[in-house]
């Protein structure tokens, strides 16, 4: 098989149709739109999921369940590998993240993730921390502080 030998399966490629455009194009007049009515106007046809003006389905089936997404808690997550820039004894604030850029939005607290290597004695303050940043952080000497 070589590259010039590869050919899309069979009716996978269609030519678009073109309207209006001219002898033998067999769509001429009415374009394949048929005689008048809604779907024949421009702009024409129904949104999706419309019925006719019958009720539509999803507006007959029941509510159901309750959604908490709106009060979920998202935390700004940041990586131990990025906090290896910092000089050792430094005390790492989300101020301190944003002013350098590591953090663009805050939102509900920064979290702390382990992954990456850290080499920096600090002491970081941070919503949350995962277990593995927090254990990082404090074989080194340095302290994890939730805020």
């Amino acid at each position: 098989m070589k590259l010039n030998n590869i050919h899309p399966a069979e009716g996978a490629v269609t030519v678009k149709k073109r309207v209006g455009r001219g002898i033998g194009s067999g769509n001429g007049k009415t374009a394949g739109k048929g005689h008048k009515g809604q779907n024949a106007r421009s702009g024409g046809g129904v949104r999706p999921g419309f019925e006719g003006g019958q009720l539509p389905l999803f507006r007959r089936l029941p509510k159901r369940g309750f959604s908490n997404a709106k009060f979920k808690t998202v935390y700004a997550v940041i990586n131990l590998r990025d906090l290896d820039k910092f000089e050792n004894d430094t005390v790492v604030t989300p101020e301190l993240l944003h002013e350098m850029g590591l953090v663009k939005n805050q939102l509900d607290g920064i979290k702390v993730l382990g992954t990456g290597k850290l080499t920096k004695k600090l002491v970081v303050k941070a919503a949350k921390f995962s277990e593995k940043a927090k254990k990082k952080i404090e074989d080194l000497g340095g302290k994890a502080e939730v805020i």
